[in-house]
């Protein structure tokens, strides 16, 4: 089967969770499957893996990748941030590492179908669950008024332009050329003046981006899903989350200082004083792997841990 799921930063990754034989480990975004099968193969048996995702077209490429690893691997379509009630069902206690890799995948980016993409026509949906009932992109960039478009596209997508863009959408909603991927490629193209488009990345990126956040809410609820999660950690047990824009990386960060300083999860120890990013080379071989950044932290065993 073709895998189109490429895992960033897979060796930082296994050198700071250190997966060991007879670990169980929780992969709160298991996407494609990657990342999951590289702690598998790198720990050997009996190592575990409960895997979650919202996206069942995820959960059934995962399925599909770590099928060879039978009952090591357990595949759940859920959102990590309903990690509270899953702790009890899923038996999640005392797990020896978390992962959580944030944002879009290659997978998804990949299908036209999803409308991730600002340079393969498709749908404007954007919706990491397509079966949830949620509004796609299209009604969103259709419904909002223009106030709320660019504060969305400000606040998510830190874009200078989000004024000016958010009226051209709304001129092009009214014209009614504002229907595919493109289609809002074009709109913000256009709106920004050509001597100020961005030189390393697509004129459109940063509105692709706070779109796609506020359609599947991204950032709602990732504080309370990640402190559960370093909540669920054993003694020596660590946490590595993977964000690739600076809203969710700033989020990890402010977290993490908090757990470590105030002991809300006991024993607390930061890894990562700076973000880990991708080397050269992996940028190289995968260019949606540049902006990655990896932070990392550690529940130490305190005095009476067993």
């Amino acid at each position: 089967m073709k895998i189109g799921h490429i895992p960033v930063l897979v060796r930082e990754v296994l050198a700071t969770l250190q997966p060991r034989a007879g670990g169980v480990y929780l992969d709160c975004t298991v996407g494609g499957g990657g990342h999951a099968e590289a702690i598998l193969e790198a720990a050997g048996p009996p190592c575990r893996v409960v895997g979650i995702d919202r996206d069942p077209e995820a959960i059934r490429v995962a399925a599909g990748r770590l099928g060879r690893f039978g009952d090591r691997v357990r595949l759940v379509r859920e959102d990590f941030r309903e990690l509270p009630r899953l702790v009890s069902e899923l038996r999640l206690e005392g797990l020896n590492g978390v992962l959580f890799d944030l944002g879009v995948s290659s997978l998804q980016i990949g299908d036209p179908s999803r409308g991730f993409s600002f340079s393969i026509e498709g749908p404007l949906d954007m919706r990491m669950d397509r079966e949830s009932g949620a509004p796609a992109a299209r009604e969103l960039l259709h419904e909002l008024s223009e106030e709320r478009l660019a504060r969305i596209i400000r606040e998510y997508g830190e874009e200078r332009w989000a004024r000016q863009i958010a009226r051209w959408i709304v001129s092009a909603r009214r014209q009614g050329s504002l229907e595919t991927t493109r289609d809002l490629a074009a709109v913000v193209t256009r709106a920004i003046p050509r001597r100020f488009w961005p030189r390393r990345i697509h004129p459109a990126t940063r509105t692709f981006q706070a779109i796609r956040i506020a359609v599947n809410q991204e950032l709602d609820g990732l504080e309370e899903g990640l402190e559960r999660a370093a909540g669920l950690l054993k003694p020596g047990g660590r946490i590595v989350v993977i964000s690739f824009h600076s809203l969710e990386d700033r989020v990890v960060k402010h977290l993490f200082r908090r757990l470590a300083a105030r002991g809300a999860v006991p024993g607390v120890r930061i890894l990562t004083r700076r973000p880990v990013t991708p080397t050269a080379e992996e940028t190289a071989q995968n260019p949606r792997a540049r902006s990655g950044k990896l932070r990392a932290a550690e529940r130490r065993e305190m005095e009476g841990d067993v």
